[in-house]
């Protein structure tokens, strides 16, 4: 068979929350995210905008099981959720859950 490679998407864990800690991380050029399931706690962290707006412009990105690492801890998640800017080419939020 094929060897698939997992996509690695990197991430960091959020200390601030709330709506003004969210802007300054979209102006810093990080999205806010949350990752959630799996009888765990949710987590907030942020990843790198860019990255992560051109993955979601492929389709297979959104059923694609993805290697979470946040911090260097490793989490398998599929993108369960995301929210984009009205009319800017801005990734707002992503949701991820544990598979």
């Amino acid at each position: 068979g094929v060897f698939h490679m997992a996509i690695e998407v990197i991430a960091t864990k959020r200390v601030q929350e709330g709506t003004g800690a969210s802007r300054r991380l979209r102006i810093a050029g990080q999205t806010p995210a949350v990752v959630y399931g799996a009888g765990k706690d949710a987590v907030s962290i942020t990843l790198d905008h860019n990255t992560m707006y051109y993955a979601l412009k492929n389709e297979a990105f959104h059923n694609e099981v993805l290697e979470l690492v946040i911090d260097g801890q490793k989490e398998q998640v599929k993108i369960a959720a995301f929210q984009m800017h009205p009319f800017k080419q801005l990734v707002l939020h992503i949701d991820f859950a544990r598979v």
